[in-house]
């Protein structure tokens, strides 16, 4: 089966995860994965631009019951009616979670993803969850760059 991997992010993004995220799209994509996301600006848009240039498929799960303002470079688009629910819908599809910068609803989307446990969670950039004793919360794969993200996911080496 082909692995998905989702890559979560926020509307409103640096330069720095646009390039992030554009990056492990073109990664993602030249490795046969299927990517998952919001389907809308940002590190949304970034992600499905990468992989689509490296002739990969993006399913973009939207908030909206229509596909409206839906991101142009997505392969598959799934307008969903409901609304932030939506992205446990998103980390759930993937079997890997990579989370790239960070704002509420990219915080949310980490936190299903490790609530529900199954799949490794990368983050790249953005916030930093730290425990009470002030240490960055234990599960939780830091990387500094797209290749690491890659690598970290446990599904292929670096190359």
């Amino acid at each position: 089966m082909t692995i998905q991997v989702a890559v979560c992010g926020p509307r409103d993004c640096t330069g720095e995860d646009e390039s992030n995220a554009r990056e492990i799209g073109r990664l993602l994509a030249e490795r046969g994965a299927v990517v998952i996301c919001g389907g809308y600006m940002g590190v949304m848009a970034a992600v499905a631009s990468g992989a689509r240039s490296a002739g990969g498929t993006v399913v973009g799960i939207l908030s909206r019951a229509d596909r409206e303002h839906a991101g142009p470079d997505l392969s598959i688009v799934i307008p969903t009616g409901v609304g932030e629910a939506r992205n446990n819908i998103i980390v759930n599809s993937g079997d890997a979670v990579i989370v790239v910068g960070g704002s509420w609803g990219t915080l949310s989307e980490l936190a299903l993803a490790m609530r529900h446990g199954r799949a490794p969670v990368v983050q790249l950039g953005g916030w930093r969850l730290l425990d009470r004793a002030g240490r960055p919360v234990a599960g939780v794969r830091y990387v500094s760059s797209p290749q690491e993200a890659l690598v970290a996911t446990g599904f292929w080496t670096d190359h």
